[in-house]
């Protein structure tokens, strides 16, 4: 019988290969032969995940050499479909002007029993071998992936998220929508919030709104690199580039008002508005132990008042991941202020973090 069934896929006979297969299913379920025609069958009408899982296990198991070829022809006419329905998608996609608009997208976390399945559905939809699938895919936090066109992210990420993958990506132009104002300090804090702020036309203003506004706070630290000498090759003197400190930053999600309030510690006027930090002797506002100081009893004020809000804190893992992306990150403006004698990744890394996370979760 399976020399009918063989003869009918040949003639393209399908309803015929389909009933000659079921009372095969019956009789010998188990023979490689009639799994591999089941296979076949599948891959015709489409269910192509069932074929090519199918294919995988006779390709693993197969003592046979013809069964082994057939098996891994199958897997390769899977991947030239889906390659041609991802090629059509994004051509298609391409019509809209939006979809051309670059974009950025990110893995999320995924770990416990769901990482095994999530590692092999993401090495087979993005063409990875499983060793660098499972290190691509974070184990918490999230890693910044692919920068591309929106459409070409959109096609990917439809089907990552399909294939069980937690993806998501944005474009530049919905990044640059959300207006960050930097906080000079807060003048009140009851019955409403009011903070003096700048915005990114250098204007001084002020803010009024509830603390029930805040739907949740990003923290980061973000190395300030200076120029050292140090001793080289045969101890010559060399100018280098190194991390001297950390600057804090703490930005306040209103997405209400489609807007960031961003703080970081050492443009905070402390000896302004309310007072955050106990009363103390004289002590140089200028001194960095000083300014860390403060800065942890204003973090303080901030845990009375969003203790309910979730807190993002795994920016040093997202941006070590945006090293590779620092052109794109070029294209997107970091709203960060701090003495560069170089472009560094890691100031649009953050205003790439908190933006993200302030569009999935608004």
């Amino acid at each position: 019988m399976l020399d009918q069934v063989t003869a009918a896929f040949e003639r393209q006979d399908y309803q015929t290969a389909a009933h000659l297969l079921k009372q095969l299913l019956k009789e010998m379920p188990h023979d490689p032969w009639v799994q591999f025609y089941t296979a076949r069958l599948q891959e015709v009408a489409g269910k192509l995940d069932t074929a090519e899982e199918t294919y995988r296990q006779l390709l693993r198991n197969a003592t046979s050499s013809k069964l082994a070829t057939q098996s891994r022809q199958g897997i390769q006419r899977i991947e030239a479909m889906r390659q041609e329905r991802r090629q059509q998608a994004i051509a298609q996609t391409g019509q809209d002007p939006a979809s051309n608009e670059p974009g950025f997208m990110v893995l999320e976390a995924v770990a416990g029993d769901a990482r095994t399945i999530a590692v092999q559905n993401f090495a087979r939809v993005m063409k990875l071998d499983a060793y660098t699938a499972r290190m691509l895919l974070p184990s918490r936090g999230w890693r910044l992936y692919r920068s591309n066109t929106v459409g070409e992210l959109q096609v990917y990420g439809q089907e990552l998220r399909e294939a069980g993958v937690p993806v998501f990506w944005a474009s530049l132009a919905q990044l640059q929508k959300i207006q960050v104002f930097q906080v000079h300090y807060f003048q009140s804090i009851s019955p409403r919030v009011n903070v003096v702020c700048r915005n990114q036309y250098d204007q001084v203003g002020t803010l009024t709104f509830d603390w029930a506004e805040i739907r949740q706070r990003v923290e980061g630290m973000i190395p300030v690199f200076e120029q050292v000498l140090t001793l080289g090759y045969r101890d010559r003197l060399e100018r280098k580039e190194a991390t001297q400190d950390y600057s804090h930053f703490c930005d306040l999600h209103l997405p209400g008002r489609r807007c960031i309030l961003r703080l970081q510690d050492t443009q905070y006027e402390f000896h302004q508005g309310i007072s955050v930090v106990p009363r103390q002797g004289t002590v140089d506002p200028l001194d960095r132990n000083t300014i860390r100081t403060n800065w942890n009893h204003l973090l303080e004020l901030l845990n009375q008042q969003l203790c309910d809000q979730p807190v993002w804190t795994d920016f040093t893992a997202f941006a070590e991941t945006a090293s590779d992306f620092a052109i794109p990150l070029r294209r997107l403006k970091s709203h960060i202020h701090l003495l560069r004698y170089s472009e560094s990744h890691w100031d649009t890394a953050f205003q790439l973090y908190s933006g993200m996370i302030f569009l999935r979760h608004p």
